[in-house]
């Protein structure tokens, strides 16, 4: 029996990967694809469905993202979301017009016409979210209106007959109360799909597709030591075992006591073939006197690429690179598979690379999220220190330390994370903040130690509570314990006279400071 797969059209949206997420939730594979993907493309996927993702342009301007009309004309079941739904609406003859003033956040839904299985379950008065500046005044031939809003006289429309719906909020974010059970009632009783997909039918299709890529050449992972290069690297080994060689570069810009554990893990307890590159003074020269954070992402990247290169030489027959990148890191750095995306900021492993190489990547994770790597992770046998360890940025420290880079700023801010790490770890929170760190900032200010005047640097302490990655809230933390960071990193660590707490959501910040 084929595997049933939706595919989500990507028009720029932030959200498009929540809806993916959301739909694997719901035991259907989903892949997120740009909305210009020629429609013969799509054929050759076979998808069992269709649905068309928000964005940030206005289907009233000509020069926006539009679809391939064959789309409508396939017969398959599709939901359009947000500027989605604006173009199922347009193409198929709708009115629509552009609102004085742009309607966004929480607005409450009132069902409309009847009973209906799109929206089976979902009660009158329940909370949706909004973020549209178009709306639907005159529906097109063959659709109901299905609910509205004070704002939005459709707010949700379908034509049963040809399994066409569309919504103008958001199902697939945590703000719409019901939008798990809404996206539920597409896939099964309009789609009709059941729930096929676990994460052990995703072992076999990646195992199969590594192999096939492969053949009998080389490859390298670059293993950083994060659940992300474990998962990626212990993936890859299975599917072809002996040609895999982890390089592990230690760039010295790791976390205390992280290099020997990385070691330790991958060539004793996981018996990987694993090379380990001290190249600690190489990148500090390089990084010397940059203090912006796109081009310490850059460099950074660049010389990753340089060190396996030089390893991959030694190797004979290598011809690929593995590499740990997520969903987040494409959707941030807006590569050209996500196009039509606004960019964030480079990540070291996706906006960071050289546009030259001299092998190929493979990044068997790059359709999936944090959450879901870590599951993977067990169904792979890794255990769990490896693999419920929080996420780390590529670029490691570098991306923690506000300016230049030196080794002396890099004791300090290690000596604090791990002050950080260590305090909120034996503190035993429930729920557990997803990540947690600290970041030496360029401040410097007055402070009284031991009845002397101090001139001393300030740390900031960032922990935040996720699901993914891609939104974040800051964790509130009890007061005593913030109180024993604080007094800690004082104290301890050289240098450091003032501690503040980053109280800051993503967005608008992201979880990095750079």
């Amino acid at each position: 029996m084929s595997l049933e797969t939706v595919i989500v059209l990507d028009f720029g949206a932030q959200y498009s990967q929540l809806i993916a997420r959301r739909v694997r939730e719901l035991g259907v594979y989903c892949e997120i694809l740009p909305y210009d993907t020629p429609w013969s493309r799509l054929v050759e996927l076979a998808p069992s469905a269709l649905i068309l993702s928000g964005g940030p342009e206005s289907t009233l301007d000509p020069s926006s993202p539009d679809l391939d009309p064959q789309i409508l004309q396939s017969g398959l079941p599709i939901l359009g979301i947000c500027y989605g739904m604006q173009l199922v609406a347009r193409h198929l003859g709708a009115q629509l017009v552009k609102l004085e003033h742009r309607e966004y956040g929480p607005a409450m839904l009132a069902l409309v016409g009847g009973a209906s299985p799109f929206l089976a379950g979902v009660p009158d008065d329940s909370r949706v979210w909004m973020s549209h500046g178009d709306s639907v005044i005159r529906l097109p031939a063959g659709f109901t209106t299905l609910a509205s809003t004070p704002r939005c006289q459709v707010a949700a429309m379908g034509d049963a007959a040809r399994r066409i719906f569309g919504v103008q909020f958001h199902p697939e974010v945590a703000h719409t109360t019901f939008g798990r059970q809404i996206l539920r009632n597409f896939l099964r009783e309009i789609a009709g799909l059941q729930a096929q997909w676990k994460m052990e039918s995703f072992v076999e299709r990646a195992v199969a597709q590594i192999r096939e890529q492969v053949g009998g050449a080389g490859v390298i992972c670059a293993l950083s030591g994060g659940v992300d290069s474990a998962v990626a690297a212990t993936l890859v080994a299975r599917a072809i075992g002996e040609q895999l060689t982890c390089i592990f570069v230690d760039h010295g810009l790791l976390r205390a006591g992280e290099a020997q554990g990385v070691v330790e893990a991958f060539r004793d307890q996981l018996h990987l073939n694993l090379v380990v590159v001290d190249a600690q003074a190489r990148f500090l020269s390089k990084l010397a006197g940059i203090d912006d954070p796109e081009r310490k992402r850059i460099v950074i990247g660049h010389e990753f690429i340089a060190v396996f290169e030089e390893e991959a030489a030694k190797i004979a027959g290598v011809g690929y690179l593995v590499q740990g990148t997520l969903y987040p890191d494409v959707i941030e750095s807006k590569t050209p598979q996500s196009k039509a995306g606004h960019k964030i900021k480079s990540h070291h492993n996706v906006g960071g690379l050289p546009e030259q190489m001299e092998f190929a990547l493979i990044e068997p994770l790059r359709l999936l999220f944090k959450d879901e790597v870590r599951v993977l992770g067990r169904v792979l046998g890794l255990p769990d220190h490896i693999v419920e360890r929080q996420p780390f940025p590529g670029p490691g420290l570098a991306v923690r330390i506000i300016g230049d880079i030196t080794q002396e700023r890099i004791e300090v801010v290690r000596a604090a994370d791990a002050i950080v790490r260590q305090e909120i770890e034996r503190a035993r929170l429930d729920p557990k903040p997803w990540q947690y760190f600290a970041v030496l900032t360029p401040v410097r200010s007055v402070g009284v130690m031991g009845d002397g005047r101090t001139y001393g640097n300030l740390v900031a302490v960032r922990a935040i509570t996720s699901e993914d990655g891609m939104t974040a809230d800051w964790a509130r933390l009890p007061h005593e314990l913030l109180e024993t960071i604080s007094t800690r990193i004082v104290n301890e660590v050289p240098g450091v006279n003032r501690v503040a707490y980053d109280i800051t959501s993503k967005p608008p910040s992201t979880v990095e400071w750079e």
